[in-house]
């Protein structure tokens, strides 16, 4: 068995609003810096998995974002994963 780690990026899906990526877009233009537009904002999540091998990982991980980690109805997911 392999040690593996899984860098996965949850973020709302486009056609979904993005409250906090909104309020935080509308601030940049108080700081002077709206060039900066159409922030969104999601989670960054970081997790060990051990598999016979990378193949396998990959299954695991996409199972626990399917079913746990994101809500696939209003968010999107990705993620790459690295032999430890």
């Amino acid at each position: 068995m392999k040690k593996f780690t899984a860098a996965i990026d949850v973020m709302p899906l486009k056609e979904i609003l993005d409250p906090q990526g909104k309020a935080v877009t509308g601030s940049m233009k108080n700081l002077d810096l709206s060039e900066i537009t159409n922030i969104r904002i999601g989670r960054h999540i970081t997790l060990e998995v051990t598999a016979e091998n990378k193949e396998k990982a990959t299954e695991k991980v996409e199972t626990a974002c399917k079913k746990l980690l994101a809500n696939v109805i209003m968010e999107s997911f990705h993620f790459e994963i690295n032999e430890l």
